[in-house]
C-alpha cells in the first residue's frame, strides 16, 4: 500500500490502514443555485481527488488528521458527537460518522488520514469530496452495503445539519455517483438522473478550470440568505420550490414578487432551462453549442443572483477575448473558479491571456488547469 494516505497514515499512527479510498471534487458543466431549489445540475468528476487511509477502532475513539491541516490529531468520543461542536477541516468528517449513526447505521470509531489535490474555497467541492471520501472508506470499514445515492445524501446531511451549511446534494451526489467520461444528469428533486457521454476530447474540445484563488465561505451567511429568499419566493409564488416555475410562466410570476426576490426567481428559471437544452445539446451530439449557454449562465450569476466578483469576470470576458467558446463561475459564488470551453489548439492561448489580464489588473496568478470527466468515490487500495 503506497498512496500519500496511506503514508500518511502510518506517519500519525505508527501502523498500515485497512483500505485507502478517493472522491473527486467536481466541476458543474451547468446548473448553479439550482439544487437547493429541487431543479437540474449537470455535474462532472474531476481527477483531483481527497484520499483517506482509514482503520476500525473498537473503542468508539475517532481520530482525524490532514496532511493539508496543521499536522495535529484531532481526537474526539464517537458518542459526543454534536452539531456545532467541532471546528474547522475536522467537522466535515465527524459529521459523517454523526449522520451516520443518526441515519442507524452502526459504525464504531475510526482513525483517518486524509490527503488531498482538490483546490479548497474554489467552488471545486472540497468539502464534499472529505466527506465522500469518510462516507465510502466508513460504509466498507463496517460492511453497511450502501450505496452511492445514499452515501451522498448522508455526507449532505452531514453538512447541513453538523456543518451548518444549507447546501443541496449536487456536489456529495456529483462526488459519489459520476462516471468517468461522462456528466451526471441529476433531478434534485427526485434525486434521479443519468449519465450523459462527455467526450470532448473527440471533437477536439477541452474544458478548462480557471481557479482565481479568491477563496469564499458559504458558511458566512451569504449562501443561505439567497436560499431563504429563494423559499420566500416559493411561498409567494404558491409553488413547492422555483423549479415548479416554467420560463414560459417566468413574467407573469415575476409580477407577483417584491422587487428583491425577482432577480433570484430569473437566475433559478432561466438556469434550470440552461439545465435542459445542455443535455439536449449533449444528447444531440453538438458539444459545440454550449459556449454561449455557459456565457448565458454566467451573465445569469452575475446580474441576477448577484454572486460573482471581479476576478470571475475578468476570467470569463477574458476567456472568451481570447477564442473560448463560452465561459462562467461556478460553485456557490464570491470568488472560486470559472470553467471555459475551449477548442483544444487554443487551451495554451487562452490561459495565457487570462493571466495577462490577471496580471494587468493587479491580481493574484490563477490556478489553471483541464478538466477531465473522472470517476466518482471510490476504493483504490
Amino acid at each position: 500500500m503506497t498512496t500519500d494516505a496511506a503514508d500518511a497514515f502510518a506517519a500519525a499512527y505508527g501502523d498500515a490502514p485497512d483500505g485507502v479510498w478517493a472522491a473527486p471534487g467536481r466541476i458543474n458543466v451547468i446548473g448553479e443555485h439550482t439544487d437547493y431549489n429541487e431543479g437540474f445540475v449537470l455535474p462532472a468528476a474531476l481527477p483531483h481527488t481527497t484520499r483517506v487511509a482509514a482503520r476500525r477502532r473498537a473503542d468508539g475513539r475517532i481520530r482525524l488528521i490532514s496532511a493539508q491541516g496543521d499536522g495535529k490529531v484531532t481526537e474526539l468520543a464517537l458518542d459526543g458527537l454534536a452539531p456545532g461542536a467541532v471546528p474547522g477541516w475536522a467537522a466535515y468528517p465527524a459529521g459523517v460518522f454523526w449522520a451516520l449513526a443518526q441515519a442507524g447505521h452502526p459504525v464504531g470509531g475510526a482513525d483517518l488520514a486524509f490527503t488531498s489535490d482538490v483546490p479548497t474555497g474554489a467552488g471545486l467541492s472540497s468539502s464534499a469530496a472529505l466527506e465522500c471520501a469518510t462516507a465510502i472508506a466508513l460504509d466498507e470499514l463496517y460492511g453497511l452495503g450502501l450505496d452511492a445515492p445514499t452515501r451522498a445524501l448522508l455526507a449532505q446531511r452531514a453538512e447541513n445539519d453538523f456543518v451548518g451549511v444549507p447546501c443541496g446534494a449536487l456536489d456529495q451526489m456529483a462526488s459519489s455517483c459520476c462516471v468517468a467520461g461522462h456528466a451526471f444528469f441529476l433531478d434534485t428533486r427526485t434525486l434521479t438522473g443519468r449519465q450523459v457521454p462527455l467526450d470532448l476530447p473527440a471533437v477536439g474540445l477541452s474544458l478548462l478550470v480557471i481557479d482565481t484563488r479568491v477563496k469564499h465561505d458559504l458558511g458566512d451567511g451569504a449562501y443561505a440568505a439567497l436560499r431563504a429568499g429563494c423559499e420566500r419566493a416559493a411561498e409567494l409564488l404558491g409553488v413547492r420550490a422555483l423549479r415548479d416555475i416554467g420560463v414560459a410562466e417566468l413574467a407573469a410570476a415575476e409580477e407577483k414578487l417584491p422587487a428583491e426576490l425577482r432577480p433570484l426567481l430569473r437566475h433559478v428559471v432561466t438556469e434550470d432551462q440552461r439545465v435542459l437544452d445542455t443535455v439536449r445539446l449533449l444528447d444531440a451530439g453538438e458539444p459545440r453549442a454550449l459556449g454561449p449557454v455557459l456565457t448565458a449562465g454566467h451573465a445569469s450569476l452575475r446580474d441576477d443572483y448577484r454572486v460573482s466578483c471581479p476576478e470571475t469576470d475578468l476570467a470569463v470576458s477574458a476567456a472568451n477575448a481570447a477564442g473560448a467558446l463560452g465561459a462562467r463561475m461556478m460553485g456557490g459564488g464570491f470568488g472560486g473558479s470559472v470553467l471555459a470551453l475551449v477548442d483544444t489548439g487554443r487551451l495554451a492561448a487562452v490561459e495565457q491571456a487570462v493571466r495577462a489580464a490577471f496580471a494587468a489588473a493587479g491580481f493574484g496568478a490563477p490556478l489553471v488547469f483541464p478538466a477531465v470527466p473522472s470517476p466518482g468515490a471510490h476504493r483504490i487500495a
